[in-house]
């Protein structure tokens, strides 16, 4: 049985974001097709995320110079071992699908927060003689994204860091079948809202049916 995980980085209610609606129509649309699937649903602003503070950068040198998970304070045991809880329900998915607005050129700093936990040596990549290698190939992603602006074509294009780092961030993990789905211009008038909404539903809908995991 495949999995699936759905992670929403927006902290308003989907009555009122964008993004939040696209994603709903994906996630039931792909339910209705592999309802075998495990759908394990994760809100980045409901959930302990914890930072790459001095606890856990100190804790970590600690577990690499051979010291014992026990000789770590009980707040970095609590902290590294939810970071490792969360990189490895990462890992252990076969679909990660992210749904995000665009804030100030890219996503909520949540986002952020925990995509560093999910990138951790000898669970999402390794490194070798060569360089560093992702171990997560074969796995997917989907990013459903809303945006006041357009960003894909047009004098913003270099402006757009969301999608593009994410995508950079999830290849160097090994995946590389990321599919985008974007909702843009929804400050740029209903008109222009309304319609780039319609069509990001449409290729929700294309995607869920198609994606096989």
């Amino acid at each position: 049985m495949g999995k699936l995980l759905y992670i929403t980085a927006h902290p308003l209610s989907e009555e009122n974001s964008v993004s939040l609606q696209i994603g709903k129509e994906f996630l039931v649309t792909y339910e209705k097709k592999n309802p075998d699937v495990e759908i394990v649903k994760l809100n980045l602003y409901e959930e302990n995320i914890p930072p790459l503070d001095a606890d856990v950068i100190s804790a970590w040198s600690k577990l690499s110079a051979g010291e014992s998970f026990e000789s770590l304070t009980d707040e970095q045991q609590v902290k590294v071992g939810r970071i490792d809880e969360l990189a490895e329900q990462f890992a252990e998915a076969d679909c990660s699908a992210f749904v995000t607005p665009m804030w100030n050129f890219s996503f909520p700093a949540v986002l952020k927060a925990y995509i560093d936990t999910i990138v951790i040596p000898g669970k999402t990549f390794k490194t070798t003689e060569t360089g560093m290698i992702g171990l997560l190939e074969g796995k997917k992603a989907v990013h459903i994204m809303a945006s006041g602006l357009i960003y894909s074509d047009g004098p913003m294009v270099g402006s757009e860091h969301a999608n593009s780092l994410l995508k950079t961030v999830l290849g160097f993990l090994g995946v590389t079948d990321v599919e985008s789905i974007f909702a843009e211009g929804i400050s740029m008038g209903p008109k222009q809202a309304e319609e780039s909404k319609q069509a990001a539903i449409k290729k929700a809908h294309e995607v869920a049916k198609n994606l096989e995991i």
